[in-house]
C-alpha cells in the first residue's frame, strides 16, 4: 500500500466537492471552445474584407494621412466589404444557435430555424414587397427586411397560438405539426404570388429566395440589433435547462426546470433571432442543422458550450461562404445560399452515413 493521495483528493486529504469539479471542468471547457472558435469568427471577421475580385492592403485602409475620398480601399473595406462581413458574423451567429434551440425544444434533431414556419412567413413578407412595389423604404430602413421581419414574427405568433390552443402548456408536437402545415401553406402561396409576377419580379424574389449578404451600408445591420441582441440575452438564461430537457420534459420538471417558461423562451428567442436573421439576408439554409451537429461532434453535447461554440463557428463559416460566393466566379456573385447548401448537404449526408 502506497501513501499516494486520491487523484481527487484535496490537500488535506479531503475528497474534492464532485460538484466543483464538475463547474470547473466545464468553465475551463467553455474557456478553451470560446478561446478557438471566437479566434476563428474573429480572424474571418478581419481577413473576409480584404479578399476580393479588386485587391486591398490593410496598412493602406487605414492611412489616416490618406483622404477617405480618394482612399479606394478605404471605400472598398469600409463599404463594400465590412458591411457583409458583420451580417454574415450575425446572421452565422444566430441561425446556428437558433438551430440549436429548436432542435432542443422538439427533440428532434432534424430541426432547423425554418421548420416551424418562421422563414416562410418571413420569405412571404419580402415577396409581397418585392411583387407588388410597396413602399421601398420604412423610417429609412428598406422595406424589403421590415417586411420580412413582419412576416417570421407573424409565423411564429400563429404556430405558438395553435400550439397552445385548448391546452395548459406548449405541445412540442403541435408546435411541430403546425409549423410544417404553416411552411407548406406560405410557401404555396409565395409561389403562387411569383407565378402572377412579371419576369423580373420574380427573378429579383428568386435571388432574395436564394439567400444573400448583399448589405452595403450599417444601416439594415443596426435595425436587425436590438432583435438579435434580444434572442442572445434570452439564448443566455437556457443551457441549463435545455440540457434537462433534452431528457423529457417530466424528467426536467422533476429536477426543477420550469418546463412552460423554459418552452416559451426558447421558442421566443429562437423565433426572433431567425426573423431578424432572414430579413437581413433571405433564407439561408443548412447552417442551422450543420453546425449544431458539428459542434457537438467536436465539444460534447453540453448545450453552455454547444451554444456559444455555435454561434461562433456559425459566424465565421457564413462569412468564409460569403468569401466564396463573391470569388468563386468573379466578378459574378453567386447567392450564399448556394454555397452553404453545396457545402452543407453533403456534410450532413456524411454525418448521416458514420451515425452508428
Amino acid at each position: 500500500m502506497t501513501d499516494r493521495p486520491h487523484a481527487h483528493a484535496s490537500p488535506a486529504g479531503v475528497p474534492a466537492d464532485p460538484g466543483r469539479t464538475r463547474i470547473f471542468s466545464v468553465r475551463r471547457r467553455l474557456a478553451l471552445t470560446l478561446s478557438g472558435f471566437g479566434c476563428l469568427a474573429l480572424v474571418s471577421l478581419v481577413v473576409a474584407p480584404l479578399i476580393g475580385p479588386t485587391p486591398i492592403a490593410l496598412g493602406r485602409v487605414f492611412d489616416s494621412a490618406i483622404p477617405f475620398a480618394d482612399n479606394v480601399d478605404a471605400q472598398i473595406f469600409f463599404i463594400a466589404r465590412l458591411p457583409r462581413a458583420l451580417a454574415g458574423m450575425l446572421v452565422g451567429a444566430s441561425l446556428a444557435v437558433a438551430g440549436v434551440v429548436f432542435q432542443a425544444l422538439l427533440r428532434n434533431p432534424l430541426a432547423t430555424p425554418f421548420t416551424l414556419g418562421v422563414s416562410a412567413g418571413a420569405s412571404l413578407g419580402a415577396m409581397l414587397v418585392i411583387t407588388f412595389g410597396l413602399p421601398m423604404a420604412v423610417a429609412g430602413i428598406p422595406a424589403v427586411p421590415v417586411a420580412s421581419l413582419i412576416g417570421s414574427l407573424a409565423a411564429a405568433g400563429v404556430v405558438y397560438a395553435m400550439a397552445t390552443l385548448r391546452r395548459h402548456g406548449l405541445s412540442t408536437t403541435v408546435l411541430l405539426l403546425a409549423g410544417v402545415t404553416l411552411n407548406s401553406f406560405f410557401s404555396a402561396i409565395i409561389m403562387f404570388v411569383q407565378y402572377s409576377a412579371d419576369f423580373a419580379k420574380t427573378f429579383q424574389t428568386v435571388r432574395w429566395l436564394m439567400g444573400n449578404l448583399d448589405v452595403s451600408s450599417f444601416q439594415p445591420i443596426v435595425a436587425a440589433l436590438p432583435l438579435m441582441g434580444t434572442a442572445f440575452v434570452m439564448f443566455a438564461t437556457l443551457p441549463r435547462a435545455l440540457n434537462l430537457l433534452t431528457l423529457g420534459s417530466d424528467n426536467a420538471a422533476a429536477r426543477g426546470v420550469d418546463v412552460l417558461r423554459t418552452q416559451r423562451v426558447a421558442f421566443l428567442s429562437a423565433s426572433l433571432a431567425t426573423g431578424a436573421a432572414v430579413s437581413l439576408s433571405g433564407p439561408i439554409g443548412f447552417i442551422g442543422i450543420v453546425i449544431p451537429h458539428l459542434v457537438r461532434l467536436l465539444v460534447g453535447a453540453d448545450h453552455r458550450i454547444v451554444m456559444p461554440a455555435s454561434a461562433c463557428l456559425g459566424a465565421a463559416f457564413l462569412v468564409a461562404c460569403d468569401v466564396v460566393a463573391r470569388t468563386a466566379m468573379a466578378p459574378v456573385e453567386l447567392p450564399v445560399g448556394v454555397i452553404t447548401a453545396l457545402t452543407g448537404g453533403p456534410f450532413f449526408l456524411w454525418l448521416l452515413m458514420r451515425r452508428p
